[in-house]
Order: structure tokens, then C-alpha cells, then sequence
């Protein structure tokens, strides 16, 4: 049995991953802080190392005898009191991460960058060949520690590590426990907490395709490149749209200007920073919001065969995930969602909960496995 070691096994791209690995038959081996919060993993046959990316022998006994390493683990946020952390993690832990995994002698290592390292376009989506110049380019000290760690990611691998790069766009759908800045955007749409909406844009896929992704540059992927793991380019109202057309609860209509966007923004971080607890509108994602986010995924299409499951499916799956795990507070408005998502089920996986994209579970039914060897 082939044996693979992922760094952020417990958070939502890596659970998604974990489960895939699983049904591929791989034995995992997943790395976890310790005190975290692993119930993304319950009842998942993985072997859990506690440890963190700082630490060189928890990370050096997980890479030990693996075919397959996915470098997962990253500190995402979009607002942060202190950086120092944040780059302590996805530059340093990545390239600790990436080094072991070289010394254990992995057949590929996977490391997932993200979107955030691609200089978007004015005029077309960005595709793997836009590239920034240097962080003075860049706004937010998420973008900047992944521009920096996808860097160390080249770097190692022109020094002869097998090391192939996927940039997620903005993954949607089960297992998204935290949640995560995109998760957070539909947790507040089922909660009624987006009177309004900017005009910005984003590229959906979902976080079963994102898994497949990663597996698939593991096994099709050429070293040293970088693979933008999307699908759909959606505007923010489009994605609020089908978010109200699947669930029956109202879209935000009033559109924000900019310009007052900014403003609040700027006066909501002031405050944080000044009495404490996280800004409701942090002034970088507010920043980042100003340009339509869309990215042209066909490279990972064409190369490695990314399935790509519709932006509808994967808001969907969130959505129902979220109403089955609490994360709806008014009851009748879970009941809501789930009455009108329930006939939709998705497949399963290893965990019992839904986590697989219909591209995927079409694959797994007909035998074989998800996805080509």
C-alpha cells in the first residue's frame, strides 16, 4: 500500500484531500498541532503525528517512507493583529515542509500555494504565467507569505526537489470547520448577515475538485510548475444569486460603493487594532476586493485533468454542510435549507458526511477508484 503525509490534514482543503486518499487506498499520515482541533478526521482511518511546521522531526518521521507529500498547512487570514506568525508558517513552515519531504526521498511533493500568488489582469483571467515582480506589488500579508513561500517552492525545486505547485482559487463546499474567509461568505449569507454587496468577482471551485487536484499533480504533474486549480468566474451578486435560488432565502440588493467600502473598512480595522477582536470588513480584503478575482484554470484541465464540478454544486454542498453542522443559527432556517438541498445529496466518503464532487463520485461508482493511476 502506498503511503502519503499531509501537512493540514485537519482544515478544509486537506480534509477533503485525507478523504480522497483514503478511497485511493493510500495509508495517510496527517501532521497536527497539538490542542487542535481534529474533528475533520474523526472516524478516518489516518495516522496522526502531532507536531507543527517548525518542527523538523515530526515532519521528517511523517515524509518517512511516503510516495506522495502534500504540503497543505497555511495560516489563512485575512486580517491579523501580528504577521510575524503568519509568515513564520507559509514561508518558513513551507520551506521545512518542502525539505523533509526531499530528504525522505518523496516520489512528489505536492505544495499548495494559492491564487493569491498569481498577479491578476485588468482585461482576462489570470492564468499560471502572470507573475509578481516582488511584494511591493502585492497587497495583503496572506498574498505576500504565499507569494514568498511558492518562491522557496521553485527555488527547491531548480535544486532538483520533485516539487509541483497548485494554486487553489476559492474552494467551496464540506469539511470547511473554521470556516475559512470563502466558507465565511456563505455562513453569513445563511445567516442573514450581508444587507449588501461590492462589486467584485471571484473564481468558485469545489473543495472535492481542489482534492482531486493535488492528487492528480501528484501523479501528472510536471516539476516545477504551477498548476491554478478553479472553475467558475463568478461575480460576487451572481454568487449571492444562485447562493438565494438554491436555499429560497433573499440576495443582498444594495450594492456598496467602493469607495464607502473602503471607508469602513479602514474605520473597522482602526478599531480592532485599537479595543481588540477582528474587524467585520478587514481593510485588505476590502483592498483586494476592488478587482474582479478571476483566474483560467485550463492549463490544469488540459494536463492533469481537474474535474470541473459547477459553481452550483459546490455552493450547494456547502451550504447544506453548514446546515447540517450548526452553523445556521435560526432553526427554521437550517430546516429551510436542508429541505430544499436535501434531494441533492452528494456521495460520501470516508468520514459518512458528504465531501465529494458528482466528477468524482461518477468515477469512484464506476470502480477503479477517482482518479487514473
Amino acid at each position: 500500500m502506498d503511503k502519503a503525509f499531509l501537512t493540514g490534514g485537519t482544515g478544509f482543503v486537506g480534509a477533503n484531500l485525507a478523504r480522497l486518499l483514503v478511497r485511493e487506498g493510500f495509508e495517510v499520515r496527517a501532521l497536527a498541532r497539538a490542542g487542535s482541533d481534529r474533528r475533520n478526521l474523526r472516524g478516518l482511518p489516518v495516522d496522526i503525528l502531532e507536531g507543527d511546521l517548525q518542527d523538523g522531526a515530526a515532519l521528517e518521521a511523517g515524509c518517512r517512507g511516503c510516495r506522495y507529500v502534500f504540503h497543505v498547512a497555511a495560516d489563512y487570514r485575512l486580517w491579523v493583529r501580528d504577521p510575524e506568525p503568519m509568515y513564520a508558517a507559509n514561508v518558513l513552515g513551507t520551506a521545512k515542509a518542502l525539505e523533509a519531504a526531499g530528504k525522505a526521498g518523496a516520489e512528489r511533493i505536492v505544495h499548495c500555494s494559492s491564487v493569491a500568488a498569481v498577479k491578476l489582469r485588468e482585461d482576462i483571467p489570470a492564468d499560471e504565467s502572470s507573475q509578481y515582480a516582488s511584494t511591493g506589488e502585492i497587497v495583503s500579508h496572506y498574498k505576500k507569505s504565499k507569494w514568498l513561500s511558492e518562491r522557496k517552492a521553485l527555488e527547491l525545486a531548480a535544486r532538483g526537489l520533485p516539487v509541483v505547485i497548485v494554486n487553489p482559487a476559492a474552494p467551496i463546499g464540506p469539511w470547511d470547520a473554521k470556516p475559512t474567509p470563502t466558507g465565511r461568505l456563505v455562513v453569513d449569507f445563511l445567516n442573514g448577515r450581508m444587507p449588501s454587496y461590492v462589486d467584485t468577482g471571484l473564481n468558485v471551485v469545489h473543495a472535492a475538485d481542489v482534492a482531486a487536484g493535488h492528487l492528480l499533480a501528484a501523479r501528472k504533474g510536471r516539476v516545477g510548475e504551477r498548476y491554478i486549480l478553479g472553475c467558475e468566474n463568478l461575480t460576487l451578486k451572481r454568487y449571492l444569486d444562485l447562493l438565494a435560488e438554491l436555499t429560497g432565502l433573499r440576495a443582498p440588493r444594495f450594492e456598496t460603493p467602493y469607495a464607502l467600502a473602503l471607508a469602513f473598512g479602514a474605520l473597522d480595522t482602526a478599531r480592532a487594532r485599537l479595543l481588540g477582536g477582528e474587524p467585520l470588513a478587514p481593510l485588505d480584503a476590502v483592498r483586494m476586493a476592488r478587482h474582479k478575482m478571476y483566474f483560467d484554470s485550463s492549463k490544469a484541465v488540459r494536463e492533469l485533468g481537474l474535474p470541473q464540478t459547477p459553481a452550483r454544486r459546490a455552493l450547494a454542498d456547502a451550504a447544506r454542510w453548514f446546515a447540517e453542522n450548526g452553523y445556521v443559527k435560526d432553526r427554521r432556517t437550517a430546516r429551510q435549507v436542508l429541505d430544499r438541498l436535501g434531494a441533492d445529496e452528494p456521495q460520501t466518503g470516508g468520514g459518512g458526511r458528504p465531501c465529494s464532487s458528482p466528477a468524482v463520485a461518477e468515477r469512484i461508482t464506476r470502480g477503479g477508484g477517482a482518479l487514473p493511476a
